[in-house]
């Protein structure tokens, strides 16, 4: 089958909801219809030619989740050049940076950006716009002069506004570079992936036909927009399929998320396993974990009740119209899972990477695997690098449409990264059964070798500790080949309560010892050494293990 263009998508959304919402700034003042989206468009792609961009020209943008980001992507996309997207989070320096060695003409910044960053750092800029409001920050003086005739240029283009028959997106740039998306990953050093239109499209394709929308659906953009996880599911795929879609422009904090739940009714949430593990493990363990709740909870026909009530609960929660809970960017803690699957809440955990824009498996959460990613998507072919693929761990392996170019003036990463028979190495360890579900066991950077070879995975032992008392998140490091447990312990009233008289070294003690139990050997934990502080993560919240070494 022929791949659509997601601009093609958009297009024909756009004649049919003209009136509609598309795009909005939840409790901001930034919101379009389709067509308010359409005459925005079109009035910045006058805006570039009056400045001299071109077609194949990078356009950067660097800023929080808003409406406007959104309105930016989808216009320069249609006018043929190529989006630079760059984490807010990284310092000035590392913005300066990137942006130079993007060759951006253009960058957009958000307000946190705006106060950093210094314009005169980034030599090949013709200007630097506010995304906010579309003022320009920095330009010499023709690019003001040229910017200050916008006005005059879009009234003598559209006299009587931009009509439904003014849509004409391009759709024949499959193989065009779309987007050049810099991310932190877990390395510290960011690359700059190499996305096409065909990349891009292959997404949009796969989600309208698996997750499909309903007239009057909502959604919630609260991952980072500047990474493809969230770019793609919580934005580019919803409004090319007509979803209004409300982005949270503030940090997503616990309280935050509840009244964001509550307003916007979403009936896709897209999040990562720790936004769902604190909801859980806050909201719903400590009222399941009496001895006399633990009994129900496994009685046969009182526990249809029980479970249903919980259910209820985390519908509540989340608004009370969710379809879809999808989880993906890290593995999901064991416990949390094993309640939501005993509830059977409508949830399946996903597996993606930026390098293929960003999905490559998924499954319905009525058809979901217990403890799997997903099956690999028709638009991903996905193998493992190993004599038995079923049972013996390998590199996960993908080729298909999903697939990027490579990274951006970076050919010995690109060569690194490829087979000689062209599969992508993903560099995570797992296996894939025979109905081809895929299970991620590790990273193979992160795995440890044993005293005898043995290959350690360290989030499989991480995985055991977050669910002990007393542990908001860790991290297993070796250390003169002993591996030694990073505890970040958890400081809420709930976290005190289970402490009782013990210290949270005694606590943190008995936890090794119970975790050790379930542990062969060679991957006993041998010390836990408490942290004061969160760990650092990136913006799609999976620690930064490098800083911990």
């Amino acid at each position: 089958m022929a791949t659509k263009h997601y601009l093609s998508y958009l297009q024909e959304t756009m004649s049919r909801r003209w009136d509609k919402l598309a795009l909005a700034d939840l409790d901001g003042e930034n919101r379009y219809t389709y067509a308010e989206l359409a005459a925005a468009i079109k009035r910045l792609h006058v805006t570039w030619q009056e400045l001299g961009i071109k077609e194949g020209d990078k356009i950067a943008l660097c800023g929080r989740n808003c409406a406007n980001w959104g309105l930016l992507f989808l216009a320069v996309e249609s006018y043929k050049a190529v989006v630079v997207s760059i984490l807010p989070d990284f310092t000035a320096e590392g913005i300066h940076s990137l942006v130079d060695h993007s060759e951006a003409v253009l960058l957009y910044v958000g307000p946190n950006v705006k106060k950093k960053i210094d314009p005169a750092q980034m030599k090949r800029l013709k200007a630097t716009i506010f995304m906010d409001d579309m003022t320009i920050v920095a330009g010499d003086e023709a690019t003001k002069k040229a910017y200050a005739g916008v006005d005059a240029a879009y009234k003598k283009a559209y006299p009587n506004g931009v009509k439904v028959e003014d849509l004409h997106f391009p759709t024949d740039n499959f193989d065009d570079l779309a987007v050049i998306n810099y991310t932190s990953g877990s390395t510290g050093n960011p690359k700059g992936v190499m996305l096409t239109h065909l990349n891009l499209s292959g997404n949009v394709e796969f989600a309208s036909v698996r997750i499909p929308h309903k007239p009057g659906d909502t959604v919630l953009s609260m991952l980072p927009i500047a990474h493809m996880f969230g770019l793609m599911f919580e934005f580019l795929y919803q409004v090319c399929e007509g979803a209004e879609t409300y982005f949270l422009t503030q940090a997503p904090t616990p309280t935050v998320l509840m009244k964001a739940f509550a307003q916007v009714k979403p009936f896709m949430i897209l999040t990562v396993p720790l936004v769902i593990e604190k909801i859980v493990k806050k909201g719903v363990l400590p009222k399941i974990s009496s001895p006399m709740m633990k009994v129900l909870w496994k009685t046969p026909g009182i526990n249809r009740l029980v479970r249903g009530k919980v259910k209820e609960g985390l519908d509540k929660t989340f608004g009370g119209k969710l379809r879809y809970l999808i989880i993906g960017g890290a593995a999901l803690n064991g416990e949390v899972e094993q309640v939501l699957h005993d509830i059977k809440y409508q949830y399946c955990v996903g597996y993606g990477m930026t390098e293929c824009a960003p999905l490559i498996s998924y499954e319905d959460w009525w058809a979901y695997k217990f403890h799997s990613c997903g099956k690999g998507i028709p638009q991903c072919r996905v193998r493992v690098d190993s004599e038995d693929p079923c049972s013996k761990d390998g590199e996960i392996q993908v080729k298909g449409i999903n697939v990027m170019k490579g990274y951006y003036k970076n050919e010995e990463a690109t060569k690194a990264v490829f087979t000689e028979d062209g599969w992508m190495r993903t560099g995570d360890l797992g296996v894939l059964d025979k109905a081809g579900n895929i299970f991620i066991h590790g990273r193979s950077k992160n795995m440890i070798l044993g005293p005898s070879g043995q290959n350690i995975y360290p989030e499989e032992l991480e995985d055991k500790l977050n669910s002990m008392p007393c542990v908001a998140e860790s991290i297993v490091v070796d250390r003169d080949h002993k591996l030694v447990a990073l505890v970040y312990p958890d400081t809420s009233a709930e976290g005190k309560k289970l402490l009782g008289d013990r210290t949270i070294t005694a606590m943190m003690e008995e936890n090794r010892v119970a975790v050790n139990k379930e542990l062969p050997q060679y991957s006993q934990i041998s010390a836990v050494e408490l942290v004061v502080q969160e760990f650092e993560k990136t913006p799609k919240r999976s620690i930064k293990r490098y800083l911990y070494k």
